[in-house]
């Protein structure tokens, strides 16, 4: 699966009590999380300071952060742009969301963690499916013990007509189910279609009600496939808050305000070792594996999504960590909670000064942006001028600039017509593109001129983890562009495009 491929699909599924912490209802949902002074939580404002080092310093591309302690937010960050009103898409974090949902129907004896996988699609299985297919059971494909021997999802994903159910079935099982853990978002999905099977309703539909409704959870989206199925294993955008509270439930055992909205057996069984998944001790892949829950050192566990994603709870601290983000190292992340955080967080304390550092940092937490001038010594030279571009794989035949007082315009000219985005010069400048293609995926930019001839814009997908630093230099008649992608599943080096001026 493409990263443009996923930006589309994101947009498409889109149709003070503390100081230097939000209010209480900067989630946008009713009945926010209460927030308090860190230390009043029993956390030390100096550990908070020492993991926003560490991840600044050493990890970069955190997007937001929340710490809750005692059942108060006793910190938040985010990164401007990011913010607290936005969702984010959380990839493989989604898979927890749809463990929940499984467990809730076992709940109300829907189905079995023995049911057989094929005995709810019987006109899409294979003519003649092996031993090792007819083993299969939903407890397969919630321990990633279905025993295939790699990841289902792109050949599942490639299905012709769109019958991504079909695909899966057909797809060979080496090995005997239970036997093997592969990690495998196939497995994921078919969890959802067969909850839209025996329910009638999606997965985001279902959980609506006994999930996200009572814990205020609003504006989620969650992708579908071709038949309109919820993929499960990725494709949920929630926000930071919304993370937190997720994780709150199963630090409670699946009781929420009072009301029960998962079997507390589910949440024991969900988020206790079922498999194993490694021997690595300094490895938070390596803990073993839950149902669609990972293990982590220091009794804790977690659901995480690719580049960044967390809901890390840690029961014996009476806290959850939400966390969104834009990572290539997500254990340096995790490193950074456990060297940073877990030996400061004990009893409540007296205000300090460390308090009054961690609020002024929480009030300036940015994406870096390119360093450099808000205006070139001669714009002169480039306002108002469009270069023609040389063939490029992603067929952009033409580029224009446009020089205002605080803002550069680059539009980008394609097959499919004019994309422009608009830097900031000096803030962010949110605004839409479909340069990806339709529909149009929510950005923020901003950008600096590096030097007199080079202009250098940051563009963050904020709804996304992903953001593109575009680097442009003039030379004369001539202009060269270049991009790199913070993360990816594949390339994160886009195409270099060269043009002469024409105008």
């Amino acid at each position: 699966m493409s990263r443009r491929d996923l930006i589309k699909g994101v947009a498409a599924a889109g149709a003070a009590a503390c100081p230097g912490v939000a209010p209480a209802d900067a989630s946008g949902a009713p009945g926010g999380l209460p927030r308090c002074r860190p230390e009043e939580a029993g956390v030390a404002s100096a550990g908070l300071l020492g993991f926003l080092d560490a991840v600044e310093q050493k990890v970069g591309g955190l997007h937001s952060f929340m710490l809750v302690r005692q059942g108060k937010v006793a910190a938040e960050g985010y990164w401007k742009p990011y913010g607290p009103r936005y969702p984010h898409m959380l990839f493989s974090l989604s898979k927890s969301f749809t463990s929940t949902a499984i467990g809730q129907a076992i709940g109300d004896s829907l189905l079995s963690l023995d049911d057989t996988v094929l005995s709810f699609f019987p006109d899409r299985a294979p003519v003649n499916p092996d031993a090792n297919l007819r083993a299969m059971r939903i407890r397969h494909l919630l321990t990633m013990t279905t025993g295939h021997d790699q990841d289902t999802i792109d050949r599942t994903t490639r299905a012709t007509e769109g019958d991504w159910v079909r695909a899966f079935l057909s797809i060979p099982v080496e090995h005997a189910p239970g036997s093997k853990f592969v990690y495998n978002s196939g497995a994921t999905y078919m969890l959802s279609a067969i909850l839209q099977k025996i329910t009638g309703k999606r997965l985001l539909d279902y959980l609506r009600p006994r999930l996200f409704g009572p814990l205020g959870i609003t504006g989620m989206t969650w992708q579908t496939c071709p038949k309109g199925i919820n993929t499960g294993g990725w494709g949920l955008s929630v926000k930071t808050e919304d993370i937190a509270r997720f994780g709150l439930l199963y630090l409670h055992k699946g009781v929420w305000r009072g009301r029960r909205l998962v079997p507390e057996a589910w949440v024991t069984a969900a988020t206790s070792k079922q498999v194993p998944n490694g021997d690595d001790p300094n490895s938070d892949w390596a803990q073993g594996y839950g149902y669609q829950f990972w293990r982590c050192r220091h009794n804790a566990y977690r659901g995480d999504g690719a580049f960044g994603q967390y809901c890390i709870v840690m029961p014996e601290h009476d806290a959850v960590m939400a966390i969104t983000s834009g990572v290539a190292d997500m254990q340096a992340v995790l490193n950074a909670i456990w060297d940073n955080l877990l030996h400061r967080m004990g009893s409540p304390a007296l205000p300090g000064p460390d308090e009054k550092t961690l609020a002024e940092r929480l009030k300036t937490l940015e994406v870096a942006s390119p360093d450099g001038a808000s205006l070139a010594p001669d714009t002169t030279r480039v306002d108002g001028r469009t270069y023609r571009l040389e063939q490029n794989d992603r067929k952009i035949v033409a580029a224009s600039f446009s020089v205002k007082a605080g803002r550069v315009t680059m539009t980008l000219t394609n097959d499919r017509g004019e994309h422009p985005l608009v830097c900031g010069m000096a803030d962010w400048v949110r605004g839409t593109t479909a340069l990806e293609g339709e529909p149009p995926a929510k950005i923020a930019t901003r950008g600096a001129w590096t030097s007199d001839d080079t202009l250098m814009m940051k563009v963050c997908f904020y709804e996304t983890p992903f953001e593109r630093t575009i680097t442009v230099k003039f030379s004369g008649e001539d202009v060269t562009i270049t991009w790199k992608d913070n993360v990816g599943f594949g390339p994160t080096e886009g195409p270099t495009l060269k043009g002469k001026a024409v105008a």
